[in-house]
């Protein structure tokens, strides 16, 4: 077997006909797929660099925050659907759509719908910037669940740093020292 054909089970999670027949709403869209797993590679490959092209120029435009907001947001989505090449549409939906991370994709989805409306209906440049700003932190929390713990590390640690900013270090004292005055 292939190496690629091998990345591909591991990241589909073998053949499961059994799951995707059971699945009425996605469907079995990898059967219409006739790309080969090198092609799904040169896909993947494809969208993420044009989609990290299209992030990093936009930061070029970033004093127009209308276009560097449209720029930005279809390049972010070109980077994340560039796995879709990898697993394929369906499996890539099963995946956003599981119960782990289904507030985060929602939550991500729509920041990236806020972005471009702000930035294309209502032409606010405030708005459009909150915006972003609020799509990379949900992309940031969304790519999080696919680590195991890490957002439960990063809420932790994110709630130490609030306790520590908002009461200060507290520093324990040894028995026996002497307070200067």
């Amino acid at each position: 077997m292939d190496a690629l054909t091998r990345l591909h089970r591991s990241l589909v999670g073998g053949d499961d006909d059994e799951e995707q027949a059971e699945d009425p709403i996605l469907g079995d869209t990898e059967g219409m797929c006739s790309l080969s797993p090198v092609q799904r590679v040169y896909g993947f490959a494809a969208c993420l660099v044009a989609g990290l092209a299209l992030m990093i120029l936009s930061l070029i435009v970033f004093i127009r925050p209308i276009k560097f907001a449209v720029m930005f947001t279809f390049g972010n989505i070109l980077a994340v659907g560039s796995t879709a090449f990898l697993m394929g549409p369906s499996q890539q939906l099963r995946m956003m759509l599981d119960p782990v991370r289904l507030y985060a994709t929602a939550i991500y989805g729509g920041f990236v719908i806020l972005a471009l409306i702000c930035a294309l209906w209502i032409h606010s440049k405030v708005l459009t910037l909150i915006a972003i700003i609020c799509e990379i932190c949900a992309l940031f929390w969304y790519s999080l669940s696919y680590i195991p713990f890490a957002r439960r590390m990063v809420s932790d640690l994110m709630v130490k740093l609030e306790y520590n900013s908002l009461f200060g270090r507290q520093t324990s004292r040894t028995p026996g020292a002497t307070r200067h005055h």
